[in-house]
């Protein structure tokens, strides 16, 4: 059954999600009608932002701090950053069944149809999936569109984990190839305050992310760096070699504790040649001290 739309004047305020989200972490909280997580299951219910324009000197910050070069086309991440206040307010909601705080993002798909212009105006749609088993609790997965008028540009697949007792038998997300055997390309150094300066860009202001000691609360030793950050200076790495459009998938494999000094390296899957436009490639980012994979990727030319 097609889920009910709801056509939002303005994007949600990040402050009252972020707060709505802290409020549902507390013990007892899913009994209050502000809270998220007391829902039995996910609403079939979707968010609609229309016609919004894009503001340059955010995405010129955006540009910076993901390592992209400034331009007048958005990077392939930037839509994700643009629903992402949509998504946290599905999640938020009273009648949502899990709590936003302590999902964990395991997976991520980007389809882009073509480049997208800075000047263009982008509406967008969030959805969410049904909860599923996972071997390791109960996945679900947001489902995000990009339009220019009545063209659909950009398309995105989120899946979050809801940590519990879970389906050893249960399926897990398509995942890219193991990147730990690709050549070296790159190495990153990543400063402790990195989740701080993406999230006051992004608006992505997850306390795992922030601060050693709001990790610690949450059960991490440091702050960790978004997983879309790394996606996107993945994607950053890869720069003018992008084709216009294409599919990148990756899985989030284990977190970037910051600091930390990681490894970029970038490989063929199988026997094709060529850059980039030529084939899929696969890419991944490990730990540079301990060979551990962060993240494993693979990129395919439309």
């Amino acid at each position: 059954m097609a889920a009910d739309e709801q056509i939002l004047r303005r994007a949600p305020s990040m402050t009252r999600l972020f707060a709505r989200a802290g409020l549902a972490a507390l013990p007892g909280a899913s009994a209050l009608p502000l809270a998220g997580g007391g829902g039995g299951s996910v609403p079939e219910r979707a968010l609609v932002l229309s016609a919004q324009r894009v503001d340059r000197d955010r995405l010129a910050a955006y540009d910076r701090v993901c390592g992209f070069d400034l331009s007048d086309v958005l990077p392939p991440t930037y839509p994700h950053m643009l629903a992402f206040p949509l998504q946290l307010a599905l999640m938020t909601s009273g009648s949502f069944p899990v709590p936003a705080i302590g999902l964990v993002h395991i997976a991520n798909r980007i389809d882009q149809r073509r480049p997208i212009l800075a000047s263009e105006r982008l509406s967008l749609r969030v959805a969410a999936t049904a909860l599923e088993p996972h071997p390791r609790g109960r996945q679900f997965t947001l489902r995000s569109e990009a339009w220019v008028g009545a063209e659909k540009v950009w398309a995105e697949e989120s899946v979050h984990l809801a940590r519990g007792r879970g389906d050893e038998g249960a399926p897990t997300p398509d995942a890219p190839p193991d990147s730990s055997g690709l050549a070296q390309a790159a190495v990153w150094r990543l400063p402790g305050d990195l989740g701080r300066r993406y999230g006051a860009v992004s608006g992505d202001l997850n306390p795992i992310h922030v601060h050693p000691l709001t990790a610690r609360l949450l059960g991490f030793p440091s702050a960790i760096a978004h997983g879309m950050w790394t996606k996107a200076r993945c994607l950053a790495q890869l720069g003018r070699e992008l084709p216009g459009g294409f599919t990148v998938q990756v899985a989030f494999r284990k977190p970037i504790l910051l600091p930390a000094r990681v490894v970029y390296a970038e490989g063929r899957p199988g026997p094709d040649a060529g850059g980039p436009a030529d084939g899929p490639l696969a890419f991944g980012v490990r730990d540079a001290r301990t060979g551990a994979v962060h993240l494993d990727g693979l990129l395919t030319p439309a």
